[in-house]
């Protein structure tokens, strides 16, 4: 994404939201099948974070895609939600998610009550918004629907993990001093019987910010939060973090 198009972002909420169309949702309804072949193994930390919940804790997977959470703690529920009706499908699809239920949903406008929720996740998802306003507000809209207490360490607790800059170490090899606003492709190779044949190869972009070191703390910040702990995991920074307010 050049600066140009980022400039124009922050301007205008409806050209992020276009470029958003673009290069994130239509890819993810493109490649979905594919996708989800790949999203199988639970990360750690989540895996962890998830298992630490008492029985009974009822929350949300924001961008849930094909539903590998869902199923990890079966003594809490889970309520996923991801923008790709295709993501939404396969993770409907997944046996043994009985302790959840899935739906298509906006991150930047959950339909969720406020304040009603023990905790959420959002799993490499924030980093697909163009703008950081729609950062913040897609961190602002998560912590909405926990719920509150005085103080924030009783309260209800999010996870976030975005990809970071720092990646020197990976196939990858972003680190500081490149730019944040990236275009990552996602190779497919087309099926037998397809049009362009079974040996031909698509790419599709996707468009990512890569967070830099304490990037996302100050986010959660602005976004009205309280960081309990936060870290870097797998080439991500992550956090976990509380809603400010009274209960």
């Amino acid at each position: 994404m050049s600066n140009d198009s980022t400039n124009r972002g922050d301007s205008n909420s409806i050209e992020a939201h276009s470029y958003e169309a673009e290069h994130v949702h239509s890819v993810y309804e493109s490649i979905a099948p594919h996708f989800s072949l790949t999203r199988h193994k639970p990360w750690p930390l989540v895996a962890q974070f998830l298992g630490s919940l008492a029985p009974g804790s009822v929350g949300l997977d924001v961008g849930c895609g094909n539903g590998k959470y869902l199923g990890i703690n079966r003594d809490i529920y889970i309520v996923g939600s991801d923008r790709s009706r295709a993501l939404v499908g396969i993770a409907g699809r997944q046996k043994g998610n009985r302790s959840s239920d899935v739906m298509v949903g906006d991150m930047l406008d959950l339909p969720h009550q406020w304040a009603r929720f023990d905790f959420a996740i959002s799993i490499a998802v924030i980093h697909h918004l163009s703008t950081r306003e729609r950062r913040i507000q897609a961190i602002r809209s998560i912590m909405a629907t926990l719920k509150r207490s005085v103080e924030a360490a009783a309260g209800g607790r999010a996870l976030f993990y975005v990809w970071a800059l720092e990646q020197k170490n990976s196939r990858r090899g972003w680190d500081e001093g490149h730019a944040q606003d990236v275009m990552v492709p996602w190779v497919m190779k087309q099926r037998a019987g397809s049009v362009v044949g079974a040996d031909e190869k698509k790419t599709f972009e996707r468009y990512y910010h890569l967070y830099r070191r304490g990037e996302l703390e100050k986010d959660v910040h602005a976004a009205g939060g309280v960081v309990m702990e936060s870290g870097y995991e797998r080439d991500n920074w992550w956090t976990i973090a509380s809603p400010q307010g009274q209960g």
